[in-house]
């Protein structure tokens, strides 16, 4: 089928090269010039494992191309894909002024019926709205349909998710259009769930909001495993084994980061505040969150109670592994306080430092390689776990004025770091390997 899709952010971009990888012809549209010309050329302005190869294949093969006409983009497409940006309003609240702009884009260009599938992240109502702005500017005797398909990639995997996910939601009032996006989306041989509109909006809001309040939980539950003297990985091991419970998501940290949960798990507080309810178990998610994303600045103090002047090695800095994203991630706190302490902060992240640069506070210095990040410094701090920094030689710590890792993603061994003698703190663990390990019984 022919189909376009208006915006080349993360979701945008992912969904039109993987529909084209799937056989169908794929216009994506956005407006930056620069983007756009960079794309023509194959060149992602993302990184996203394997996502510029199949940019390539599908440009060469004449199923994907990039424009910033929506007159050229619109007009011979059958179906239309929103996959715009939905930032956060102060409130908390989902902004939807592009989703808005593309809706009348897409009445402004389109001579037949239509089919808009709506993948950007949208409150409940959304697509109601979407649907009277075509509806209201489109020719007389056009009639358009409108479809929730809301996105569940990963960051670090969207391509393979798209191929193998767990599920692919439709949500339409309408046969026919259900008919239409289920054919579509067949070639890609991942289960589909059929349901109303609104549900199929409220399951997106719903999964992120589940997915970080398994994070946050654990998290919570590594700070008192601390105060006990538990180990929080061997306490994730036993409750994962539980099939109610599951062990995705149960792995203790300094929070999560991203353009999903940060944004979305505000938005639902405020899609239920908008009709008078008090989630009150998600505003905890989200507080415990912020708190967590800093308590490696605590442990640090504990270490070192003055770093002023001191050299602060920061390991990673995008918001997990496998993606240059910096929104909402952990650094941007780390690196604020300790340059507000009076620190010498040097950065290395594998991919992400040149969005870093745009993004963290100017006084941050960057390193060519972990090596060189903590050579003579004080202090290394973890803070995304990048398979560099997992598998790197830990005598590369020695390097350090005096051996002192804090891990805010427990990348190492407690007896590996104390018989390399590091002075190693990570979260929900002991300092001390005595406490480490199960034996099997």
């Amino acid at each position: 089928m022919r189909i376009a899709v208006i915006g080349t952010g993360y979701v945008g971009l992912v969904t039109g090269v993987s529909l084209s990888e799937i056989g169908h012809h794929i216009t994506c549209i956005d407006v930056n010039e620069d983007k756009v010309a960079k794309m023509q050329n194959g060149i992602s302005p993302i990184y996203e494992p394997g996502l510029s190869e199949l940019m390539t294949k599908n440009i060469n093969e004449k199923r994907l191309s990039f424009t910033t006409d929506h007159q050229e983009g619109l007009q011979q497409a059958e179906i239309v894909y929103i996959a715009v940006g939905t930032p956060e309003n102060i409130d908390g609240s989902a902004d939807l002024s592009f989703v808005a702009q593309a809706a009348k884009d897409i009445a402004g260009n389109v001579e037949h019926n239509i089919i808009v599938v709506t993948k950007s992240t949208v409150p409940v109502g959304t697509n109601d709205m979407i649907k009277d702005i075509i509806q209201t500017h489109l020719p007389n005797g056009l009639m358009v349909e409108v479809v929730s398909n809301p996105e569940f990639l990963k960051e670090g995997s969207a391509i393979h998710d798209s191929f193998h996910g767990d599920r692919i939601v439709i949500g339409a009032d309408s046969e026919h259009a259900f008919s239409i996006i289920e054919q579509v989306n067949q070639p890609f041989g991942v289960p589909i769930f059929k349901t109303d509109i609104k549900s199929a909006e409220m399951i997106k809001y719903a999964s992120n909001a589940f997915l970080a309040t398994k994070i946050s939980f654990i998290n919570e539950i590594s700070n008192i495993c601390e105060l006990l003297g538990a180990n929080i990985e061997n306490v994730s091991t036993g409750m994962g084994l539980d099939q109610r419970i599951g062990s995705q998501f149960l792995k203790a940290g300094i929070g999560y980061g991203g353009s999903c949960f940060p944004k979305d798990t505000k938005a639902l507080i405020q899609i239920a505040g908008n009709v008078e309810y008090e989630f009150e178990l998600l505003k905890g998610v989200v507080n415990v969150n912020k708190k967590q994303q800093g308590i490696l600045i605590s442990k640090l103090n504990d270490c070192l109670p003055v770093i002023s002047g001191k050299k602060i090695a920061v390991l990673g800095l995008s918001f997990k592994p496998n993606t240059d994203d910096m929104r909402e991630s952990a650094s941007i706190l780390v690196t604020e306080e300790l340059i507000k302490q009076g620190a010498k902060v040097v950065a290395y992240d594998p991919i992400a430092m040149e969005n870093a640069k745009s993004i963290l506070n100017p006084l941050v210095q960057y390193a060519d390689s972990i090596e060189d990040a903590v050579e003579n410094s004080d202090a290394a701090l973890i803070l995304t776990d990048w398979s560099e920094i997992k598998n790197v030689e830990l005598a590369v710590f020695n390097k350090m004025k005096k051996p002192l890792v804090i891990d805010g993603r427990n990348c190492f061994a407690l007896k590996a770091m104390e018989n390399n003698g590091i002075d190693y703190h990570s979260i929900g663990r002991p300092v001390s390997a005595k406490l480490i390990e199960a034996a099997p019984i």
